[in-house]
């Protein structure tokens, strides 16, 4: 059997990436730890030769092709991880704005000023990556993920709506234990007698115990639950309106970075109301990716292990040489790295700033974020290939369950140029 002959483009020397953290992270949800980031020549590296602009295969059926990034004009310093104190700055990169920020964040101001915005176009600028700052990404990830219409004369009305229909899930579906109390004190007779009150009340003086007082953190507290921070309020409504699914490991992930952004808003009323704005942009996430979510559908042509599926023939498409030395040779199965890429949309392999740049390119597609999601994948194996060819089992497993910082945006250019190029 002749073997495929790995693309030249595959084997440049210009780009280079850094080797993994020392901290294992082999727990599939556990949260981001402090890597330190050192350097080695050695890395895998990919050209950056000129994209071709060609759409699907003649096959494939007519689609709207994702908007296409722009290839890095110069390779930028790597980005250095962050650490866990400073997990949700977006300032990682010392000094201010380049200029391709700056005219960026000027195209899309300008967009975003248009009375009907022309989400083609602002998708093609924001699959780019979001400037930080005047809440460009806050506004423009509603328009993404189309919580937010794109004629702007309707966003009060729509905003309203959706607030106040947030607010009523709320109230129906989260009561308070001292709503409990009060209701069941209105169904009972109006007797003055201390002694009866205390019988009926839920929660009478008397009876409160140190568990169960509001000030207690204590998990056996029914106050407990109440007070909580606005995620876990979403993720309750989520759950309690999605019975089929509910709340499943990994969800939060997805949502931490969408209350991230839209709290950070500058206007104060989108701040006061970013919880409801999040549950709303969090339904529409979840939407083209619940199948990974339902258990269900694990074995099933939409769950995740068909997903997982997809990802090793579009790495054995683009690179077989590298897919037989992961899958045949060092038996890696792409399960156990592939399973939380996939679903926690690479949250735990970057650095938040990073993960937001990502985020920006996987809600630009107009198709949903999981085609892209998955060339983004195949290229984060081919950034590392030398490195996984020369490894066995025990070190290619724990290089892809830490991934090494690398550049995000030639990432994302590479990942682009596996939906224009044809396979090897």
């Amino acid at each position: 059997m002749v073997k495929k002959r790995v693309p030249d483009w595959l084997n440049s020397s210009l780009w280079s990436s850094t080797p993994p953290p020392d901290e294992d992270r082999f727990n599939r949800y556990s949260s981001k730890p402090t890597t330190t980031t050192t350097t080695d020549d050695d890395d895998d590296v990919v050209s950056t030769t000129t994209t071709s602009t060609a759409g699907a295969s003649a096959s494939d059926p007519p689609r709207l092709n994702p908007p296409v990034p722009v290839p890095p004009p110069s390779l930028p310093p790597l980005r250095r991880e962050i650490s866990d104190d400073s997990r949700f700055s977006e300032d990682v990169v010392n000094g201010g704005p380049s200029a391709e920020d700056i005219s960026r964040q000027a195209q899309l101001l300008s967009e975003l000023s248009k009375k009907v915005i022309n989400m083609r176009e602002l998708r093609r600028i924001a699959s780019q990556g979001i400037p930080d700052g005047a809440g460009i990404r806050s506004t423009v990830w509603k328009l993404l993920l189309n919580y937010l219409p794109p004629d702007r004369s309707l966003w009060s009305t729509e905003l309203a709506k959706k607030r106040s229909q947030y607010k009523h899930f709320k109230d129906d579906l989260l009561m308070n234990p001292s709503d409990i109390t009060r209701r069941l004190e209105k169904s009972s007779s109006h007797d003055n007698d201390e002694s009866s009150y205390e019988s009926r009340c839920l929660l009478s003086r008397s009876q409160i115990t140190h568990g169960e007082h509001p000030l207690s953190l204590g998990k056996t507290s029914i106050w407990n639950q109440f007070f909580q921070e606005a995620l876990r309020s979403i993720l309750m409504v989520f759950a309690k309106l999605n019975p089929g699914i509910r709340y499943v490991q990994g969800m939060n992930e997805l949502l931490a970075p969408l209350y991230y952004v839209l709290k950070n808003d500058p206007d104060e009323e989108n701040v006061a109301c970013a919880e409801a704005d999040t549950f709303f942009c969090f339904v529409e996430l979840l939407s083209g990716l619940r199948d990974n979510f339902c258990q269900q559908l694990d074995n099933s042509v939409v769950g995740i292990r068909s997903t997982i599926t997809r990802l090793s023939q579009l790495l054995k498409e683009h690179d077989e040489e590298l897919w037989r030395h992961l899958e045949i040779t060092t038996k890696v199965n792409p399960q156990f790295y592939a399973f939380r890429w996939i679903t926690l949309l690479l949250t735990q392999e970057f650095n938040f700033a990073d993960s937001l740049h990502i985020w920006d390119t996987l809600l630009s597609d107009p198709e949903g974020p999981q085609e892209t999601l998955l060339r983004v994948c195949c290229a984060m194996l081919i950034l590392i290939r030398r490195r996984l060819l020369a490894g066995d089992f025990t070190s290619n497993l724990k290089l892809l369950q830490n991934y090494p910082p690398t550049n995000i945006s030639h990432l994302l250019y590479v990942a682009n140029k596996l939906r224009t190029q044809p396979s090897a």
